[in-house]
């Protein structure tokens, strides 16, 4: 059973970076694609970015294309979201999570294939 720690939060003026880790223990997350997702206030949870399990393939929600970065170190178990360029709009909750099934990164914006989820890290961003 895998377990996944979020980290790397807080509160950032606009405009400014963060850098989000989600470090997984209990098992390997090299042959699963992850994703980071982002709830706020009084909305719905949605895709921000995903990764494939060997970390050459990526994508992003268009809101956040050219700000946000994703990337994995399989060695450590560790998979990251740069965040910059930051707006008001980035504030929520940021959760990363695991694809239920080895190697498929398909349909990635779908929070129902991914079958372990961390407690969250929030970001509050300061206009």
């Amino acid at each position: 059973q895998v377990q996944l720690v979020e980290s790397g939060g807080g509160l950032v003026q606009a405009g400014g970076s963060l850098r989000l880790s989600c470090a997984a223990s209990g098992r390997t997350l090299n042959s699963y694609a992850m994703g980071w997702f982002r709830q706020a206030p009084e909305k719905e949870r949605e895709f921000v970015a995903a990764i494939s399990s060997g970390g050459t393939r990526t994508y992003y929600i268009d809101s956040v294309k050219g700000r946000f970065t994703i990337s994995r170190d399989n060695a450590k178990n560790t998979v990251y979201l740069q965040l910059n360029s930051l707006k008001p709009e980035d504030t929520a909750v940021y959760y990363c999570a695991k694809r239920a099934s080895p190697y498929d990164v398909s349909y990635y914006t779908r929070a129902d294939l991914y079958d372990t989820w961390g407690q969250g890290t929030q970001v509050t961003v300061s206009s």
